[in-house]
């Protein structure tokens, strides 16, 4: 039974607008994760890898917690309709000065094994049958989280329906097939490990 903390999707497939705010025991248990009720198909509805979408998008989460970082965004296919989303992806809110001097970078992957935080485009690589080559983190956890840092106009790579490049917290918060305004999953603080 999932709780009504995130609303049910829209006839569309997407989360009604707005910030969503979840801590993931909750998500865990909303409809992002277990499938919303009414599906006819529910035995198509991929529960066991969005629990484990969910798993990996938290091990980063408290990664960003350890050092500070508290506003922590998630969306892309999981938090839509979708049997069984490609990945997670976000955003979380820094400042310049740690972005900038690498120290963000740097912070993060004292605490990460895989040693996957960079934002570099020479680290992408190909995985088979994708178009995108992809980030480290993807490939390890399936989820990409970005820096934003507000107020500095750092586009995200999407475009709105008039070519504008959007900044992260715009460009999720609509949808890429239609630009149509979506909700998006805020991460609630819960404190360190």
């Amino acid at each position: 039974m999932s709780l009504a903390v995130v609303p049910p999707f829209e006839t569309d497939g997407l989360l009604p607008p707005g910030d969503h705010e979840i801590s993931f025991e909750e998500l865990r248990l909303s409809a992002l994760v277990l499938g919303p009720g009414d599906r006819s198909h529910e035995s198509a509805w991929d529960t066991p890898w969005r629990e484990r979408l969910v798993g990996n998008l938290e091990i980063l989460t408290r990664q960003l917690w350890q050092i500070g970082i508290r506003d922590i965004f998630a969306d892309g296919s999981f938090a839509e309709d979708k049997d069984h989303p490609n990945d997670i992806d976000g955003y979380f809110v820094c400042d310049l000065d740690r972005l900038i001097t690498g120290e963000l970078t740097r912070q993060l992957n004292l605490l990460d094994p895989f040693k996957v935080w960079t934002w570099d485009p020479a680290s992408r690589k190909p995985y088979r049958g994708y178009p995108k080559k992809q980030l480290p983190m993807w490939h390890r956890y399936r989820v990409e989280l970005y820096p934003h840092v507000p107020g500095l106009g750092f586009g995200s790579g999407i475009r709105d329906r008039y070519g504008h490049e959007l900044e992260f917290p715009s460009a999720f918060r609509q949808s890429r097939r239609d630009g149509k305004p979506r909700g998006i999953v805020k991460i609630r603080y819960g404190g360190q490990p």
